[in-house]
């Protein structure tokens, strides 16, 4: 039979690491609460028949979040054969309330004491096997980052789901209050009962689930003897309760915890913090480094050595020669079976569309191993809390700033993480304006403008500015919104700001593979779908085959054409692009790959060399069009999986257009200003 193991600890005390380090899981580490928004399984990797469950991040098993009230849930009513409590040796006793709360479950756990690298680094011990016996439960230390001691935790929590060793209720509570408690536990159905004594703990501390659930016969009996809790409480049992659980923690500390010299000493964190979230030095700090991955990524001209390619563009270039030599052997081939005419352009058009997506791939993974490495250092969540200044003047919260960040990688569960937000307006708020974070599915977009229509510029600025236009349309979208949608009171931001730690290598290149994984793979899937139609579509009309500007595809982007007319492109290629984005974004790619021809930029160093003629796609755009049309696809509804993920978290259709309706709205004005005022300016 399996064995169901629960993770479950405080927000950034390494628990979804470990769940990686054991499981062989693939999940995103991060550093922020709420990035685990439901429960994840794997599989124990050196036991196929233990199940290992990751809960969001918790403080406590009060319902006061919607992490609180999964990660409660599962432990309560599902009653795993174990819970690993990860604990940040760190902060332990902010860990141990948790532990507390976790025991006065009863259900099976093994404390696993994370992070005894940092404690030694402290000059702190830790006597594990003294906390051990006091708790009367396994406390084993480990640094799940590195995989020490992973092995002895895992044997001890198999040993104890096994065994089911319940924990005691450890002597927490005076006597006055044990016996209110004990007494609720009795009307309930018997304090014998460890499931009834942990609804007797909840209900003297005011827990409105809990209360609602109470039988009617039983209800009236238990109102009392809450009341008679309190009482003995002075007034306020669950603050009781909870400066009950402080107290034995720091006996606990006292007993099991010897500080070092080290301990009163100003951290490393701490001085870091105080340049990177300086009240004047934080934003152009974030900026500059925001520069800087775009120049490790884009920049022709890295550290300013001429000619010296960044590393994306280097990657770049050696995918591109791949892609060109691959579609010559192949169409090669083709033509040498003696194919159609019609079959030849077939596979020439899917080709050039799915090859241009791929081009642009090195430079995708070089962009989010830079920000993975960002985010798994703890950098991104001193960002959320520096935007939290600014935030706060446009009615909302820096918590909105998460689910934005997210949505640089994708904006489907950047979407879903806005769920944590705990005030309606934020949450609705900020559902509408994530999507104007630039994707990972948006960069192949830039850079294609900026290989073509802005060689001879500054092309890492160009893209650059481009994210940044995304932040600021979304700090004025919130203003807007905030100011005549919405008018409610902006919600509290607490946060718990992590150490700054160097991100180990397989975490950063875990995290970048699953984004550029689901890139290829939609190459692949819905790109490849998308190319095959499209060719179809622009090789035929209703009379059967015939040329591009006679195609059916040709005469839906002539029909729609006028209503981006005033944006700069009018050209009915760049409407159809616009539409075909709405499938997924890097289908733009791939439509410009069919319909103009070559847009990599191979291309265009051959095109300044006098070796080609310009590509197509220079008739239609200048420099400024090609920055409208970049600007509305940043801004304009995202793709559909995007707008499904924002109809499941609204709820409702009505909501999820209003939302679509602002999105496109605001890409069409902004397109509109950058084509006037740049055609004025240039």
């Amino acid at each position: 039979m399996s064995i169901t193991i629960a993770l479950a600890g405080n927000p950034n005390c390494g628990k979804t690491t470990l769940f990686n380090e054991i499981t062989g899981s693939r999940q995103h580490v991060g550093n922020w609460p709420g990035v685990t928004v439901e429960k994840k399984d794997g599989i124990y990797k050196k036991n196929k028949d233990v199940v290992i469950m990751d809960l969001p991040g918790t403080y406590s098993l009060s319902p006061y979040s919607a992490e609180e009230i999964v990660a409660r849930d599962y432990i309560v009513k599902e009653k795993p054969d174990a819970v690993i409590n990860i604990v940040d040796g760190t902060s332990i006793e902010r860990n141990l309330y948790l532990t507390m709360q976790i025991m006065e479950t009863r259900i099976p756990v093994v404390v696993a004491m994370n992070m005894m690298d940092e404690v030694e680094g402290r000059g702190d011990r830790i006597d594990c096997g003294r906390l051990s016996g006091l708790l009367g439960i396994p406390v084993i230390p480990i640094v799940a980052r590195t995989g020490k001691g992973l092995n002895e935790l895992m044997e001890a929590a198999i040993a104890t789901a096994k065994n089911r060793r319940q924990p005691e209720q450890p002597p927490i509570f005076d006597s006055q209050l044990a016996d209110a408690i004990s007494a609720i536990a009795d009307a309930l159905g018997g304090a014998d009962s460890a499931e009834n004594n942990w609804k007797a703990i909840k209900l003297a501390e005011n827990d409105e689930i809990i209360a609602r659930a109470v039988p009617s016969d039983k209800k009236g009996a238990v109102e009392e003897l809450v009341k008679a809790a309190n009482k003995v409480s002075d007034g306020d049992a669950e603050a009781k309760i909870a400066d009950s659980r402080y107290r034995y923690i720091s006996k606990l500390v006292k007993e099991c915890v010897k500080k070092g010299s080290k301990g009163s000493q100003e951290t490393r964190s701490d001085k870091l913090d105080k340049i990177l979230t300086n009240r004047i030095l934080a934003l152009p700090i974030f900026a500059g480094i925001m520069y800087l991955l775009f120049a490790c990524t884009f920049s022709e001209n890295f550290l300013f050595i001429p000619e010296l390619p960044s590393p994306g563009v280097w990657l770049a270039g050696i995918v591109e020669e791949a892609c060109s030599f691959v579609a010559e052997g192949v169409i090669g081939a083709v033509e040498g079976l003696g194919a159609s005419e019609w079959a030849v352009g077939l596979v020439s058009s899917c080709l050039d569309g799915v090859g241009a997506v791929f081009g642009f791939l090195p430079l995708v993974l070089v962009l989010f191993l830079l920000m993975s490495f960002l985010e798994d250092s703890g950098y991104m969540a001193r960002v959320a809390f520096v935007m939290d200044r600014i935030f706060r003047h446009f009615g909302l919260s820096g918590r909105s700033f998460i689910p934005m960040l997210m949505g640089f990688g994708c904006s489907v569960p950047a979407l879903m993480a806005s769920r944590t937000l705990e005030s309606d307006k934020d949450r609705k708020i900020t559902m509408m304006i994530t999507p104007f974070m630039s994707c990972g599915a948006k960069l192949p977009i830039y850079a294609m403008f900026a290989a073509t229509l802005f060689a001879d510029s500054n092309q890492t600025m160009v893209v650059f500015s481009i994210y940044m236009l995304g932040i600021i349309v979304a700090v004025l979208g919130a203003l807007i919104l905030n100011k005549f949608a919405f008018k409610s009171e902006t919600s509290n931001f607490i946060m718990e700001l992590p150490q700054y730690r160097i991100p180990t290598l397989k975490s950063v290149l875990i995290h970048a593979w699953e984004k550029v994984k689901g890139f290829a793979v939609k190459a692949g899937t819905v790109i490849f779908a998308s190319t095959v139609l499209i060719w179809f579509l622009s090789s035929f009309n209703f009379s059967g085959m015939c040329d591009m500007e006679e195609s059916l595809l040709a005469s839906l982007g002539n029909g729609i054409k006028w209503i981006f007319a005033p944006l700069g492109f009018g050209d009915w290629r760049a409407s159809v692009g616009v539409v075909t984005g709405w499938i997924a974004k890097e289908n733009i790619v791939a439509t410009f790959g069919q319909l103009f021809g070559n847009v990599s930029e191979e291309t265009v160093e051959a095109v300044m060399a006098g070796e080609e003629a310009l590509p197509a796609i220079t008739e239609v755009f200048n420099q400024v069009s090609a920055y409208a049309y970049m600007a509305f696809n940043l801004l304009c509804m995202p793709c559909f999986a995007a707008v499904g993920a924002m109809k499941r978290e609204y709820g409702s259709w009505k909501w999820t257009l209003r939302a679509v309706g602002f999105q496109m709205l605001t890409a069409y004005i902004v397109a509109l200003l950058i084509n006037v005022v740049g055609s004025m300016i240039f």
